[in-house]
């Protein structure tokens, strides 16, 4: 468990968080228009949709702090914050989603689920690494 495995479990996550919480804020209603299944849940609120993508945008830059220097105690924190959306965002869409293909449904739950289990595994990676250096010392 090196540092190097901890920036690859943090890269996806935090592009997801600027993608995501990037274009809800520049452009909150081409999201909800464009973005696959989000029109599904109606209706349309400018103020949400730009309010989620501010803290999108939050978790990425401590996403991206931890990116940059993966400190233990960089990277549980963010990684942390980020699993807290992740989680219950892959769970909403296991038990609660009406895509209009089943496609959609199983490509939208498999992406859900693996950049939510990234987080957790950066978080496990951090931890380990130190206790490994630790015992070494």
């Amino acid at each position: 468990m090196n540092t190097l495995a901890i920036r690859a479990a943090l890269v996806i996550p935090f592009l997801d968080e600027v993608v995501v919480g990037g274009w809800n804020q520049l452009f909150p209603e081409s999201f909800y228009t464009t973005f696959p299944t989000v029109d599904l849940n109606p209706p349309f609120s400018e103020h949400f949709a730009r309010d989620f993508g501010g803290a999108t945008l939050a978790i990425a830059l401590m996403l991206g702090i931890a990116l940059v220097k993966p400190k233990t105690h960089y990277v549980v924190p963010a990684a942390a914050a980020f699993s807290l959306f992740a989680v219950p965002h892959f769970f909403f869409h296991l038990f609660d989603t009406h895509p209009p293909v089943r496609w959609q449904a199983v490509v939208l739950t498999t992406a859900n689920a693996l950049v939510a289990l990234l987080g957790l595994a950066a978080i496990l990676l951090a931890v380990l690494r130190d206790r490994r250096e630790a015992t070494a010392a």
